[in-house]
């Protein structure tokens, strides 16, 4: 994750664009991994799993990506 943190936001957001329903379970799977927090890596299954939740996180880390630069909610 050090690697998409260290893109810019421009390259984010478009990454987000076309591939945010992947990006974003991914995303909070490894984080949670890293930082050994189980409740990140269900979310981030129930992301990569559901359709619902797809949409969801794609439009708010697209959000937060263009405010913040990061992936804040729920990582």
């Amino acid at each position: 994750m050090k690697a998409f943190d260290k893109l810019s936001q421009i390259v984010k957001l478009i990454l987000q664009f076309f591939f945010g329903w992947l990006i974003s379970g991914v995303y909070r799977i490894v984080k949670g991994v890293q930082t050994n927090n189980i409740v990140t890596i269900i979310v981030g299954i129930v992301a990569l799993i559901s359709g619902i939740g797809n949409v969801i996180f794609w439009v708010v880390d697209f959000i937060t990506i263009l405010l913040s630069n990061k992936i804040t909610v729920l990582a």
